[in-house]
């Protein structure tokens, strides 16, 4: 990176000016309130030492003086910062810049000693949290165990960081009065820091007396960090307490770059006595109940639970078998007793709140059995991920499945509990809680329109059997919605609760997720309130077989390809187009609607085609073709047709993904022809 000096002669700037043996170090004082600052698209700190503590900005330099020395601290790859200076190239200073709450004051403590030749790198680090002493009388004492607010989040977020030349200023000046020796001072150990008990800890339960939490008998002080959590407040239930217990429901907390940025903001190490008390209290792990899975998925979250069955044996049935369904949980599974079991309905003008058993809902209700097949927004979400990296988890093709659903119509439910024609005129949505749950007992939540889920030709169901058994777990039992047409996400399992409403469900799901955007839109300018929530899919297919990097043998002299399918909205795939060279010549596939080797099922009515279609393809291999890139592309009856490239459709999410699915596979020769060549 480029690094820059500045000069006095601008009244409109303010500087910091750092004296020593006789030599000075200028660094214009960045006013931003980001903890960080960008040269040249590198991430730099900026913090000026005077001496024995931080320079403030009231220091000014007087106008006529030049500029001696700037140094910036630059984040490296390894996630470490070091200094680069602009007259001192030589100088390579690893700075800990973790525990300043008021920036004011750092001590360097005579407790290593470094010999400096010319030109060599010069460690330099500065302690911080108790040793970071806070102003002197003239700003007031700091208080044991309270959070000095009068400079810290203004230091904290416009010096937050850069070592301006500490490292430059003493070689510079080490240098130039030929000094052979200095006092550094090396990162302190955690033992230096200061002891707190729990009581301690627990009075710091908020913003105003500041958030302090423990974690593997660390404390930390996250009262900055309250307003940038990503989960919103919900980290103030930890507030005062050990952060373990909510880790283990949301164990994305295990990352590397979380437990980083956990770090900066260590200030003490919880007393012995207590460590030992945390440790002897078991976690309890939220996730230990949840049911053994199939071996053959292929796992993308563990906690919680998130796989997809290998696509070669996805499209090996039209019915896909419950325990290799596509499962996709975003909390842990609940244990629900289906004999205390109740649905409740609520919302509907006129009518009565109606509660339910599950046996109610089975024997009340005429049984309605649909085929449906339910994807995942993030299907193929990986492919996005290869144009540009997306957030979420990163699903292959097989994020789809279908299978046979049995239960009540949600239409007859809602009748029993006194929905009439005319509450269409007042309500809009009917919006659906889960019985899982967080922490906080947030409900996992979604929404559709209330036309919907009254409507004869939508086949809402409020389901309990799947392909002929009791829901499994993983798919809701013992009640779960099954949206017909709609994404998965509006598949609420574990049904507790319906509600009729003139508004959509408030929950995180539907209001700030699951929504598409243009490629232009990045995580700094979303906003989610400006799209609305997915409900229909587009259409999609995929390529089963072969997978990508097969190998064909020439002496086949044909290749067969296989494949899904499906179009939302209840929108019948007619189509799907096959290319064996990249897209440039095209076949057309036989679709399948039905096991192999059963009649096959009629045309679905209108707008009621729930189900995939499989597809199948065997066509000569292309002479001399050494590679065949497979291409697939589905038309469905609105003659929607997929996109041709990933790139136009990308978003931050990586949701809607629908692109033609591209495979390359190698033709190899027969060994006796490869002979006579």
């Amino acid at each position: 990176m480029n690094v820059q000096s500045y000069c006095s002669n601008t009244n409109s700037m303010t500087f910091l000016r750092v004296v020593f043996n006789g030599f000075q170090l200028i660094s214009k004082l960045t006013t931003s309130r980001k903890r960080c600052t960008r040269f040249n698209g590198a991430e730099v700190r900026v913090v000026v030492i005077m001496g024995g503590q931080i320079a403030t900005n009231n220091d000014k330099l007087p106008r006529g003086e030049s500029c001696a020395h700037v140094g910036f601290v630059a984040k490296q790859p390894t996630g470490l910062w070091q200094t680069k200076t602009q007259q001192t190239t030589n100088t390579n200073a690893m700075l800990l810049l973790r525990h300043c709450r008021g920036l004011t004051r750092v001590d360097l403590f005579k407790t290593q000693r470094v010999q400096l030749l010319q030109g060599a790198a010069l460690p330099v680090a500065v302690c911080a949290g108790s040793l970071c002493a806070r102003w002197g009388s003239s700003h007031g004492e700091h208080k044991s165990g309270q959070y000095q607010r009068s400079h810290g989040p203004k230091w904290r977020h416009a010096l937050a960081g850069l070592l301006a030349g500490t490292g430059a200023v003493l070689a510079y000046g080490l240098h130039h009065s030929q000094a052979a020796t200095t006092i550094v001072q090396p990162i302190a150990p955690a033992s230096s820091l200061p002891i707190y008990t729990q009581d301690e800890v627990t009075k710091h339960r908020s913003v105003e007396e500041g958030v302090w939490v423990t974690y593997k008998g660390s404390v930390y002080d996250i009262t900055e960090f309250v307003s940038m959590h990503p989960g919103g407040d919900k980290i103030l239930l930890a507030a005062g307490g050990a952060l373990e217990p909510f880790w283990a429901l949301y164990a994305v907390h295990s990352q590397d770059h979380v437990l980083e940025i956990l770090s900066e903001y260590k200030v003490g190490e919880l007393s012995a006595e207590d460590r030992r008390k945390q440790q002897n209290v078991k976690s309890t792990d939220p996730y230990s109940t949840d049911p053994e899975r199939h071996p053959a998925l292929r796992i993308n979250s563990l906690k919680p639970f998130n796989a997809e069955p290998p696509p070669e044996i996805l499209s090996d049935n039209y019915i896909t078998p419950s325990a290799i369904f596509f499962k996709r949980n975003h909390l842990p599974v609940p244990q629900v007793d289906p004999k205390s079991y109740r649905l409740q309905v609520e919302g509907v003008s006129g009518g009565a709140p109606l509660s339910l058993s599950l046996e109610e809902l089975k024997t009340c209700f005429p049984k309605h059995t649909v085929t449906a097949t339910l994807q995942c927004a993030g299907n193929r979400r990986s492919e996005m991920n290869k144009v540009k990296q997306v957030k979420g988890l990163n699903w292959g093709i097989a994020a789809i499945s279908n299978a046979t659903w049995s239960g009540a119509r949600l239409k007859d439910v809602l009748l029993a509990a006194g929905y009439r024609p005319e509450v269409a005129q007042q309500t809009s949505h009917v919006q659906f809680e889960g019985l899982d749950s967080d922490v906080t007992g947030t409900t996992y939540g979604a929404s559709i329109p209330l036309n919907k889920a009254v409507s004869e030709e939508g086949d809402v169901l409020l389901a309990y059997q799947m392909n002929g058994e009791d829901l499994p777990a993983d798919h809701g039992y013992p009640v779960r919605v099954v949206v017909p047409g709609t994404v998965g996400a509006r598949n609420v399992k574990w049904l507790g609760k319906i509600i009729v409403s003139d508004e959509e469900s408030s929950s995180h799901w539907q209001q700030n997720d699951y929504k598409g955007f243009s490629p232009a839109t990045d995580w700094d300018t979303v906003d989610f309130k400006s799209a609305p929530a997915i409900q229909e899919l587009p259409v999609q297919s995929a390529i089963t077989q072969p997978a990508e990097g097969a190998v064909v043998e020439r002496s086949a002299e044909e290749v067969t390809v296989k494949g899904y399918a499906w179009s939302g909205g209840g929108r019948e795939v007619v189509r799907v187009d096959v290319s064996l060279d990249g897209g440039r010549t095209w076949q057309v596939a036989q679709l399948q609607s039905s096991e192999k080797g059963q009649v096959p099922a009629p045309s679905p009515p209108p707008g009621r085609a729930w189900a995939w279609k499989l597809w199948e393809l065997t066509a000569p291999l292309p002479p001399a073709a050494q590679e065949l890139e497979i291409v697939c592309k589905a038309v469905d009856n609105s003659y929607n047709m997929q996109p041709d490239s990933v790139a136009p459709i990308w978003n931050l999410r990586g949701v809607l993904s629908n692109a033609w699915h591209r495979v390359k596979v190698t033709v190899k020769e027969d060994e006796e022809e490869q002979k006579l060549v």
